[in-house]
């Protein structure tokens, strides 16, 4: 059975989509950006930020459907510069176990939503 997963401590959404859908024990999750959720304000002072931001939505998220991120299993990242990855990566591998982290890939785009220079979804399973 389908299950919408909302919480306020994650962007709302701003389209026609919502933060995760769970079908039986499987979690997708919907692209983050660093937009905080208390103000709606995008954090962008630098990757770092930035990446941190987007990390602890999808923590919001994961918590709202009651799993963490043990429970993640690929990850998507999408990125506009490819010069950021290292630094991307540091925030990123802060949120797992390097022995048990997720499979993923990470892509450069050309451009993303409200011009962000992250967007990282996941696929998680209880």
């Amino acid at each position: 059975m389908k299950k919408i997963i909302f919480t306020d401590k994650a962007p709302a959404p701003i389209g026609p989509y919502n933060q995760a859908v769970l079908i039986n024990d499987t979690l997708y999750t919907s692209g983050q950006v660093a937009l905080n959720p208390a103000t709606m304000e995008l954090v962008l002072e630098n990757i770092e930020a930035e990446t941190k931001q987007v990390m602890e939505n999808l923590k919001a998220v994961l918590e709202a459907a009651d799993m963490t991120f043990d429970n993640v299993v690929k990850t998507t990242i999408f990125i506009m510069n490819m010069g950021d990855f290292t630094r991307i990566n540091s925030v990123y591998g802060a949120y797992f176990d390097e022995a048990t982290a997720p499979a993923r890939e990470t892509v450069q785009v050309a451009c993303l939503p409200r011009n962000v220079n992250i967007e990282i979804s996941m696929i998680a399973i209880k």
